[in-house]
């Protein structure tokens, strides 16, 4: 079978088809603005209902809960800012469910150690935030309830508060704490 030599027209289509691939698009791109260098991120502002939410903590170590009070604090904080102007106390169901290692955050025989954590949930507390302690964890660590501090629920368990608020339709936030082993700044 002889090889056949095709028309430098016939191969004309396909390099340009190629050259459009590989240069066309990013020129619509650019067009459009989607490769400026002037392109900015939008800001949404969207029509957020008042939230009903438990916190399930679960942590490997105590000082990781000043960490995980940090999620509390980046759900209420843009609220209560313009333009939502929520009030924790009328407009926010927040509920934090305490049955890992942080247990021993909230009894009052630690508070000198845990002082900083124990402000900001006192704190969230005034708010409205309504903190439980796991009844089952608490035996664990052979608390009583007169161990804890006075902003403290004691409940039966941890995972029958969350299957109740869960069936009450409230978001469920658990917090993953990382260690950080880098600064935000070098990694900017």
């Amino acid at each position: 079978m002889k090889r056949q030599i095709l028309p430098a027209r016939t191969l004309a289509v396909p390099a340009f088809l190629l050259w459009f691939a590989l240069f066309g698009f990013a020129s619509v791109g650019s067009l459009l603005g989607a490769s400026s260098a002037w392109a900015q991120a939008k800001v949404a502002t969207p029509d957020y209902e008042p939230p009903r939410v438990v916190y399930d903590f679960y942590l490997d170590d105590p000082a990781k809960i000043n960490a995980a009070l940090y999620w509390v604090r980046s759900l209420i904080n843009p609220l209560q800012a313009s333009p939502y102007n929520m009030d924790p106390m009328l407009d926010m169901e927040i509920v934090v469910i305490i049955h890992g290692t942080e247990i021993v955050t909230v009894a009052k025989k630690n508070e000198a150690k845990y002082e900083d954590a124990v402000a900001r949930m006192r704190y969230y507390a005034n708010l409205g935030v309504d903190f439980h302690v796991c009844g089952l964890a608490a035996e664990d660590y052979d608390y009583d309830r007169e161990d804890f501090q006075d902003f403290i629920t004691l409940v039966p368990s941890a995972f029958t508060d969350l299957v109740h608020y869960q069936q009450q339709g409230y978001a469920v936030i658990k917090p993953e704490v990382f260690v950080r082993t880098q600064s935000i700044e070098s990694m900017r």
